[in-house]
């Protein structure tokens, strides 16, 4: 196996997994009772008033959109696709403002955490591989599949 800047995949691959999945259980079990606590405050009161609305809304929405029954899919697949503003700690705040089992969120949330690894080292061995092709051909996949999403969302709607 090949190994960059002398780094075994071997090793460093679930160092990371730990070391992300790390703060879920802290933030499933407290991050939405800390913005509780904090909305009342003088200061920060509207910026926790604010995540809590936020969360709670992109929760229902989510959760109408996915099914009870399409929500652990629906969770694994927003950490599990490598977007900035999705992963690991943001899915682990958003389980918690759906209520979701404790059990149940952690699961979906590592298994996405593995897909993102997964997505993002062959990514990355892509576009070591064939350069500037290589990202073309990722930027290419990734617009049509954004499209195919799109279209099949607007045909779901008529």
């Amino acid at each position: 196996m090949q190994k960059a800047y002398g780094l075994n995949i071997f090793v460093y691959y679930p160092i990371a997994i730990i070391g992300n999945m790390l703060p879920v259980p802290f933030i499933y079990l407290f991050a939405r009772k800390f913005l509780e606590w904090g909305k009342d405050k003088k200061v920060i009161g509207k910026f926790f008033t604010w995540c809590l609305n936020k969360g709670t809304k992109g929760g229902e929405k989510l959760k109408k959109s996915a099914g009870n029954k399409g929500i652990f899919f629906a969770l694994l697949l927003f950490v599990g696709i490598p977007i900035p503003g999705t992963g690991a700690w943001t899915g682990t705040l958003a389980a918690s403002f759906l209520n979701l089992d404790f059990k149940t969120s952690i699961w979906a949330v590592t298994l996405g955490v593995l897909l993102a690894g997964i997505l993002m080292s062959l990514g990355s061995k892509i576009v070591s591989s064939l350069g500037l092709v290589g990202l073309l051909i990722i930027i290419i996949i990734i617009v049509l599949i954004v499209l195919g999403t799109l279209i099949i969302k607007k045909r779901k709607n008529k």
